[in-house]
């Protein structure tokens, strides 16, 4: 892709979409800058892992970028925007991964009529597994669409929402990872409690998330049929099941994603 590419925040969700691009190779890794409010040690440690440019003149990153990713805190957005808006330009392409602040509130801080492609990745970015959520702004078009498509499914899939939805997928996969790992935690704690060496409960551990993964995938049947077929009456399935059912554990994931999509409405506010 000959597009140069500047990335303004250097946070893990910026590292793991700048680690996907160059893992990929759609990007030459000259074609990527990033830089942040003032932490240089943070762009020094970015610049000496992937070999891409860092800068701080706002002007000359802004003059030579075709997309400029957002990838800031919410409350920090029209901070961000503020030291570039008189550089933007209406053939740019804003791309956000910022959660909670809508593709009108950016472009407002932008004051100009330029395309918004509003982004929701996870941190699965860095290995290339990333689910990823876009939408469009009013002036962004299928063009610009379709270089978001091709930029995210390089680190993982992509799917198109309606804006409306962003709130709820920023609750379900761009938090998502972070409760299977908390998942993981509680069943790695089981198996060492109980005196398995840590190494071998990893081990199995790691590589049954991966496979039911894979199931879901795969399988035309529902995560709830899978489930059934593996739980026989009366079986070990069942004792642990029915302990998940007694705490509620379904529900609580169901709040869990939905005080993560409440959360981001607030700070979209």
């Amino acid at each position: 892709m000959n597009k140069y590419i500047a990335f303004i925040g250097a946070g893990s969700i910026a590292e793991a979409i700048i680690a996907g691009l160059v893992r990929s190779g759609i990007i030459d890794k000259s074609q990527l800058t990033v830089t942040n409010r003032n932490n240089y040690e943070r762009l020094q440690q970015l610049k000496e892992r992937y070999q891409i440019n860092i800068i701080y003149d706002k002007e000359e990153l802004i003059k030579h970028s075709d997309i400029i990713f957002l990838a800031v805190k919410p409350n920090d957005m029209e901070q961000a925007i503020q030291p570039i808006k008189k550089y933007l330009r209406s053939e740019q392409l804003i791309i956000s991964v910022t959660a909670g602040v809508s593709t009108t509130a950016i472009q407002e801080f932008a004051g100009l009529t330029i395309p918004i492609i509003r982004a929701m990745p996870n941190t699965s970015a860095s290995i290339g597994y990333s689910a990823t959520a876009l939408c469009t702004g009013t002036y962004a078009k299928e063009e610009h669409l379709k270089v978001g498509e091709q930029l995210f499914n390089t680190i993982g899939t992509t799917v198109v929402v309606d804006e409306a939805e962003m709130h709820l997928v920023t609750g379900l996969s761009g938090s998502g990872p972070a409760y299977i790992y908390y998942v993981v935690e509680a069943m790695e704690k089981a198996a060492v409690e109980a005196g398995m060496d840590e190494k071998t409960a990893k081990q199995l551990i790691n590589q049954t998330v991966l496979g039911a993964g894979e199931m879901l995938n795969q399988s035309e049947e529902t995560a709830a049929e899978l489930r059934k077929k593996i739980t026989s009456p009366a079986g070990t399935t069942e004792a642990g099941v029915h302990i998940l059912e007694q705490n509620n554990f379904q529900n609580m994931v169901v709040d869990c994603i939905y005080a993560a999509r409440d959360r981001s409405i607030e700070l979209g506010k």
